[in-house]
Order: structure tokens, then sequence, then C-alpha cells
């Protein structure tokens, strides 16, 4: 697979694949959007995304009659919701890039491992993953976050305890498979090292796999994160996230729905365009499913 991309690449192939694939192009864009926003937060928040006015509470949107300085209207503290919505995306950026890229590290060093060396280690390694996915992932999560203290740390050390499971499992049977290629045996010939190989050879080998696993993991951590803002272990309850604006806004869902719908809209788009780039990579990186 890495070798059609290479030679696909060269001859501008990929990138007019990459180019035509509608969901690789809304996917990026999504996530092209949510990084701005999220490095731009403090220059793009027309407000403090912490300051109260009480004077201001429940102010309905722009487009349903509100108040011209507040674009989608206010909470019940007369915060700023889109101020808030926009911080909210920095911290599911943060955790959707470091969790997952974590997640990814852990599990395909242990994949690789798995997979190459076999015997012990692979039993070891497979009866570990069976375990730790009997669990559902969403409690177990929970649970963690509950023994480590709540935080952003706690976040996202819970969700690469989790998910590291997903990427072992795929880059193990991947391994399988690239071992019994001629390539491996040419360099077990020629005196590679065990971990030269799995590293040098194997691994580049895996790029597309992974790319394709990451981005899906991406939207898998934006929705645990706010999951557990919303059940109050994540940041503080002042601190803008999206999952903490949903469970402010249960509350007021009757009379204002928009404080509680908005960060869901939000939560959907951004998890939407990580799956449909994670499935574009996945049609256009594959050989056989371009066929």
């Amino acid at each position: 697979m890495a070798e059609w991309v290479r030679r696909s690449a060269s001859r501008g192939g990929l990138w007019r694949a990459l180019a035509g694939n509608g969901r690789v192009v809304f996917g990026g864009i999504v996530a092209l959007v949510l990084v701005v926003v999220a490095v731009a937060a403090p220059v793009l928040a027309p407000h403090d995304p912490l300051r109260q006015d009480l004077l201001d509470s429940l102010l309905p949107p722009l487009w349903a009659g509100g108040d011209p300085r507040y674009l989608l209207g206010t909470d019940g503290l007369g915060r700023d919701i889109f101020s808030r919505l926009i911080f909210g995306a920095r911290i599911a950026l943060t955790v959707a890039v470091i969790a997952a890229s974590l997640a990814a590290l852990l599990g395909t060093l242990l994949g690789l491992m798995a997979g190459y060396f076999g015997r012990w280690v692979d039993t070891i390694i497979s009866r570990l993953v069976d375990i730790w996915m009997a669990f559902p992932p969403v409690l177990l999560s929970i649970v963690l976050v509950a023994v480590i203290g709540a935080g952003l740390q706690a976040v996202i050390i819970a969700i690469v305890i989790v998910d590291w499971t997903r990427f072992c499992r795929v880059v193990r049977a991947e391994v399988l498979v690239q071992r019994e290629q001629d390539y491996v045996t040419s360099a077990v010939t020629i005196g590679l090292s065990r971990w030269r190989i799995l590293l040098g050879e194997i691994l580049p080998n895996l790029v597309p796999v992974l790319l394709v696993l990451l981005t899906l993991e991406m939207g898998i951590a934006v929705i645990v994160e706010a999951i557990l803002s919303f059940v109050g272990l994540s940041l503080s309850s002042d601190f803008p996230t999206w999952g903490g604006l949903i469970q402010e806004g249960r509350q007021y869902v009757y009379q204002s729905w928009w404080i509680m719908g908005l960060p869901v809209a939000c939560i959907i788009v951004v998890v939407l365009g990580f799956n449909a780039l994670g499935d574009g990579l996945r049609m256009v990186l594959d050989p056989v499913m371009r066929r």
C-alpha cells in the first residue's frame, strides 16, 4: 500500500484523488475550520466567554430578533454563547489531537510487537486487549476520570487508556500479513534487526491505515470529552466546553433551545467531518477499494 501511495504521489495522482473525493474535501474543510477557530479563538470571540451579565441573560440569537451584540444569544448567566462555542472548540481540538495521537502511539507499538514477535508476546498483548475491550468504553472512561480526578489531563489519559486497543488490534492484523511479504524476508536475510525491520520496513507500509484510524479516533475523542464534560468530569463548569454547554442548556431547553442545540450541532458537524475524512482517506489510499 505504501508503494502505491508513493507511486501515485510521484505523478500527482494521489493529490488529484484526494481533491476529487467529496468525503475528503468535506472532512478536510471541517478539520481546517476547527483548527482556525481554535487557534484564533481570542481574536474571533467577540466577548469574554466567562463574563457574566444577568441583565442580558437568555437573549435569543440574532436571527430570532436578539441583540446584535450577541450573534447566537446568551445563556442563563448572560454569557455570550458564540464566544463560548469558539473557546469550546479549543478544548475539543486539544483532546482530539493529543488523546488520539497518544492512543495511536501506544496501540501501534503494542500491535507491532504482538504481530511480529508472536508467541508469548502476542498472547499477553492479545489477552490484554480482549480484557480491556470487554468493558464499555464510555463507562470505563468515566470510572478512570473519577479515580484519576477531574481535569483535561485526566480526560486525555482516560481516552488513551481506553482507546489504544482500537489501534493495537488493527496494527497486529496488518503486521501478520506484512511479515509474510518478500520484502520482510529479504530484510531478515541481509541481517537487519527485528526493530529495524519493524520501524524501518513494516511501519511505513501501515501509515495509510494509521491515518484513517487516527481521524476516526479524533471524532471519538471529541464525543468522549463532551460526555465527560456533560457529567462534570472534565474542566470546571465555568470554562466553556461543548459538553458543559449542553449540560447548562438542559434546564432551558423549552424556552431557550439554542443553548443546548448549538453545541450539539457543533459536535455533530465535527464528528461527521472526522469520520468523512477517515472514510475518504480509506477509499483513496486503499488500492482494493479504488478498483
